[in-house]
């Protein structure tokens, strides 16, 4: 059995991440560069809206940091980028994550998630296999999402070998992205693995989400969307703990294997909501209260229930979420109220469009 506290001794990695500039991608990366000084990061973002070179400015000028401006649908910039850095791990985290946003133009989904992952996986494999017959030490590792699941009941957990059942073009698309990255590894031998996390917070993370979008209305006095009755329920991982346990899998994962990776905090979103209310009313801004919440028109498809089962992680990899909800939200609400600048500097005129439609 392994664990995320074993300090180890590895060769030197040089890893590909994509979508680094987004929330969970620039929190690994920045995790990664600290625990593994000696490892070589590339990061190929197209820095769309979601992504930030904000989130790694502290990193920036580490000489084993490198950033790629690009898309990974663009054949060219990603062999450019295996030929400069014989890259030995892939971590693609690069997306269109937005649920809303793929209803309004799932096409972009379709071509980011599914054809960018097609193309990343091609390349790769032309690579390894020309160079070592996938026999060193090499690695796939998609990072999706436990939507492709589809929705629980009230009770019940989705494990590795639940159906997949997605409800949205969002998690279609990611659902895709997983049964290519599967075949590549029935078909070619080839050295993958597919993590699905629950929901994550934390630092960084752009304000479309459920917790910095309420965050960021509410420091203002915005009114703060709900969708439906609000007791649609989450599973919320810090991603903190969701970087340890991709460093795990990167590390140790069976190939060809798939890892859930939940953080055992079921909330309603209602809850959510109201425990930041509560928060800055008391730390930031007494006039934050609950008249600032607005039901609106619930979501087309909208998933009533995710819950992870993590049992194969843990019990194979050792791997345990440490941070406590209380402990993590209250970081992660701190964070945001001490980095203002941060969040009104990422927020644009499109975001303001999305909350007028909602409150409509």
């Amino acid at each position: 059995m392994m664990t995320g506290r074993i300090q180890l001794k590895f060769p030197k990695k040089s890893i590909l991440v994509t979508g680094g500039a987004g929330f969970i991608g620039s929190n690994f990366i920045i995790y990664m560069l600290k625990k593994y000084p000696d490892y070589q990061i590339v990061n190929l973002d197209d820095l769309t809206y979601a992504g930030n070179l904000e989130n790694l400015a502290g990193i920036k000028n580490n000489r084993n940091y490198k950033f790629y401006k690009g898309n990974i649908c663009n054949e060219l910039l990603v062999e450019k980028i295996f030929q400069a850095h014989h890259i030995s791990h892939v971590v693609n985290f690069a997306a269109e994550s937005h649920v809303d946003k793929s209803i309004v133009d799932p096409g972009v989904f379709v071509k980011t998630n599914v054809l960018g992952t097609a193309n990343l996986l091609s390349i790769t494999k032309k690579f390894w296999s020309r160079e070592n017959g996938f026999k060193d030490d090499v690695k796939y590792l998609q990072i999706s999402t436990d939507e492709v699941y589809g929705s629980l009941g009230n009770s019940g957990l989705f494990s590795e070998t639940a159906p997949l059942d997605p409800h949205s073009p969002y998690s279609a698309s990611k659902a895709g992205a997983d049964l290519l990255v599967k075949a590549y590894y029935d078909t070619f031998g080839f050295p993958i693995n597919i993590t699905r996390c629950s929901n994550n917070y934390g630092p960084y993370q752009f304000p479309e989400k459920l917790i910095p979008l309420v965050i960021y209305n509410a420091i203002h006095l915005q009114p703060i969307p709900v969708y439906g009755d609000g007791l649609n329920i989450r599973d919320w991982l810090y991603v903190d703990d969701h970087c340890t346990a991709i460093d795990l899998v990167l590390h140790f994962g069976r190939a060809g294997e798939v890892y859930n990776i939940g953080g055992n905090n079921e909330r309603k979103n209602i809850q959510i909501v109201d425990r930041i209310i509560e928060y800055l009313h008391n730390h930031a801004d007494r006039r934050i209260d609950r008249s600032l919440i607005r039901y609106v028109e619930d979501r087309k498809g909208h998933d009533r229930r995710y819950a992870i089962d993590a049992s194969k992680i843990k019990i194979e990899l050792g791997w345990r979420p440490v941070t406590p909800f209380d402990v993590g939200i209250e970081k992660t609400i701190q964070w945001y109220l001490d980095h203002k600048t941060w969040i009104d500097s990422v927020v644009s005129g499109e975001y303001r469009s999305v909350m007028e439609d909602m409150l409509a």
